[in-house]
């Protein structure tokens, strides 16, 4: 029905509408049906466009308006996004006296804790240690500094056990992801460029061999860089960004990740909606778990969103509840001990309603090869389980 709204606006030429808006911003952009679709229809490209141009075409109420501008002017740059949860959090307690849901939804999704900022992130090369395999530059993110400052660091330290060389580029920031889907097309581009720019200095001088990138919905914006700017100046560096572009169990599939005894954990996998079908990677991370030692569950209905999707919990917090609430079920019914996920958003959706530790693959990969054990899991002992005693 999207597709058919998208195809009568556009090739009619007229403004958008209320009635179109309202079905396109409740789209998750999950992508299920591109994995689906039997003939192969590119529906992200499709929405996106769609998106750009209800932003030239259509003008929103006042206070949606300051939303939008306001969330675009503090998600994509961590120091900014730290001060906001530090209001939000204390706000929080107040969030059931704020008059509209997307404002209590804001407050709500405050972290009790706000992690300190991490020096690994400022710009800098790692050495491999031992013989060194790749050469890799690691996208930081920029909502997860602010939100998790453990996933980045436990990529670093696995990555380099691994022997590669981790560079964090000079200059480089949010992919864009955030305004993209706003629509606000000048804004995420002018920020894509500025990672081209920085990565593909780093390619021409001592050369890359990946851009590993530990947050998927980050992944599936940078992937697409090369069609993004293919009429653009920028066309063939964007192209070569996207060609180097990987998930971080991508490149670990490259490593000879060592085998582990069995640990005698249950770990429920959440496959994220960008990572299963923005990217197709569906069975690498649970892959990479069940080489180290832990037992790998899923939930049914794996390939339906949690509802966190960028800032959809956000701007549509009562679907994203219904859709969070039947995610956690899902996930809760395996019995886990952890619940893994491969990007920082639905890492916090899930994480704000369920009571079981939920952990970036990572972190669980870092660990049991010789890393420190997540803080999420020294928080949430359970003395029944030998490994995390």
């Amino acid at each position: 029905g999207r597709i058919y709204l998208i195809k009568d606006m556009l090739e009619n030429n007229r403004p958008a509408d209320a009635k179109t808006v309202k079905h396109i911003d409740r789209c998750l952009s999950c992508l299920a049906c591109m994995t689906t679709c039997p003939s192969g229809v590119h529906y992200m490209h499709l929405v996106d466009h769609a998106r750009a141009y209800i932003e030239k075409t259509y003008k929103r109420p006042l206070f949606e308006r300051v939303l939008r501008w306001t969330l675009a002017r503090i998600l994509p740059y961590p120091m900014r996004f730290r001060v906001a949860l530090l209001g939000a959090k204390i706000g929080k307690p107040f969030a059931r006296f704020m008059p509209d849901p997307r404002l209590r939804a804001m407050l709500e999704m405050a972290p009790k804790k706000i992690p300190p900022v991490s020096r690994n992130d400022d710009p800098q090369v790692f050495p491999a240690l031992g013989e060194k395999k790749m050469r890799v530059a690691l996208m930081t993110g920029c909502a997860q500094k602010a939100l998790n400052t453990d996933i980045n660091d436990a990529t670093i330290r696995l990555l380099r056990r691994l022997g590669c060389e981790v560079v964090i580029a000079e200059g480089m920031g949010c992919c864009g992801a955030l305004v993209h889907h706003m629509g606000k097309e000048d804004e995420s581009h002018a920020t894509a460029a500025k990672n081209i720019s920085a990565w593909m200095a780093e390619d021409r001088g001592e050369g890359l061999d990946a851009i590993v990138i530990n947050t998927s919905g980050c992944g599936t914006t940078v992937k697409d860089y090369g069609h993004m700017f293919r009429n653009d100046a920028l066309a063939e560096d964007a192209a070569r960004v996207s060609e180097l572009a990987m998930d971080v169990s991508e490149v670990l599939m490259k490593l000879d990740m060592p085998e582990g005894e069995t640990q005698g954990v249950r770990v429920a996998y959440h496959a994220a909606c960008s990572l299963q079908h923005g990217q197709q990677i569906k069975t690498y991370p649970k892959d990479l778990l069940k080489r180290v030692g832990f037992e790998v569950v899923e939930p049914r209905d794996s390939h339906l969103c949690c509802g966190s999707a960028g800032t959809y919990n956000l701007m549509q917090p009562e679907i994203s509840k219904q859709l969070q609430k039947r995610k956690v079920t899902t996930l809760e019914e395996r019995n886990p001990d952890i619940i893994a996920a491969g990007n920082i958003g639905c890492m916090m959706q899930i994480g704000n309603a369920s009571s079981v530790p939920i952990v970036h693959t990572v972190e669980l990969l870092d660990w049991v090869t010789g890393g420190p054990m997540p803080p999420a899991l020294i928080e949430n002992r359970d003395p029944a389980i030998p490994i995390l005693k």
